[in-house]
């Protein structure tokens, strides 16, 4: 069997076209999704491991694409930190948030065993998937992780609280930061023992804070992440969200494949980033919500990039957003297949 178009592509293969995936392709635009989001709550569809399962693999069936991504949340972490975390329909909210302790390490307590419905959901994957689909996993960089935590918000909000204690209590959050990481690689490296052949970090807030801060107290921990995945000879994707110019500091000890948003163009971002990290990106999502005489329009400007970059994954430049037309979607990935991409191979 030929090795998946992703895989070939993360290894430094010329393909035919870029392979693609998309950003919370599993559910949001999916009527199918939609539908079996009426039977469960966001909990349940997580900790079954046939209804996860199914999810993550239903994109692959509905769109398309070339890798199913773990049905999780990146908030996974904190619950198996021993924070009381309940998703609502204003989104994930912790009972009791760090900034509103006296004592924000106290209390915290690592039960890795949390995490093993999920692997139990790796496996169902490996165990259903079809043939030549990988499965990418991930989770939450400490940042964006750190900041729900510290503010226990839903998912609005620029986290003000959050990052006025980042400002105020350095050290401490620089044991936070030591505490979710440990558990983050333990957490990777078991996704990877269940079969996961890709992993993404995903840093959605990275650019809440200024670059040099977040070189200082974030960045050393995308490197032992990067370090621990690629130890079990994974690919390592770091998409850190909204950081502008700061992708120029990453290094090709942070990740293989840097994930590039919406604000930043690709020619840009090939100008900036290290030559030898490969990039990911970086559609804006909300051009989804055009007609697809403009979505296609638009699509033309990435085949000269595509061309000439054999080492770029499609991607949205942020994930699918509710309410986006399935059809849409659907155009999209379509597009990226039949897309002549005047390459040689």
């Amino acid at each position: 069997m030929t090795e998946s178009i992703l895989l070939q592509t993360l290894k430094g293969k010329a393909t035919s076209r870029p392979p693609f995936w998309f950003m919370r392709q599993a559910g949001r635009v999916l009527p199918n999704y939609l539908k079996l989001k009426e039977n469960y709550t966001f909990w349940q569809m997580m900790q079954k491991p046939e209804v996860a399962a199914e999810v993550t693999l239903m994109p692959v069936y509905d769109l398309g694409v070339d890798a199913a991504i773990l049905f999780s949340d990146i908030l996974v972490i904190p619950y198996a930190l021993g924070m009381g975390l309940d998703f609502t329909d204003a989104g994930p909210v912790f009972e009791n948030p760090l900034a509103q302790r006296s004592k924000p390490l106290q209390g915290l307590n690592p039960d890795p065993s949390k995490l093993n419905y999920i692997y139990d959901v790796v496996d169902e994957i490996i165990k259903t998937r079809p043939a030549n689909i990988p499965l990418i996993g991930f989770c939450g960089a400490p940042l964006t992780v750190l900041l729900f935590m510290l503010q226990g918000l839903g998912r609005k909000g620029d986290f003000p609280d959050a990052i006025k204690f980042i400002y105020q209590n350095k050290k401490t959050t620089q044991k936070l930061v030591e505490e979710l990481t440990d558990l983050s690689v333990v957490y990777a490296q078991e996704q990877i023992n269940h079969g996961v052949e890709v992993f993404q970090l995903f840093d959605t807030h990275a650019g809440l804070i200024p670059f040099d801060l977040y070189e200082e107290l974030f960045l050393p921990a995308t490197q032992k992440m990067a370090e621990a995945v690629r130890a079990k000879n994974v690919p390592f994707i770091f998409f850190p969200k909204g950081v502008g110019t700061g992708i120029g500091e990453i290094t090709p000890e942070h990740c293989d494949f840097l994930s590039i948003d919406w604000q930043t163009s690709l020619p840009t971002a090939r100008k900036l980033v290290h030559p030898e990290i490969g990039l990911q990106g970086n559609i804006d999502p909300r051009l989804l919500f055009g007609p697809q005489e403009e979505i296609e329009k638009s699509l033309e400007g990435y085949i000269e990039f595509g061309s000439r970059n054999q080492n770029w994954i499609f991607n949205l430049g942020h994930g699918f957003i509710p309410g986006l037309p399935y059809e849409n979607a659907k155009f999209l990935a379509d597009w990226v297949k039949s897309a002549n991409w005047k390459r040689n191979s």
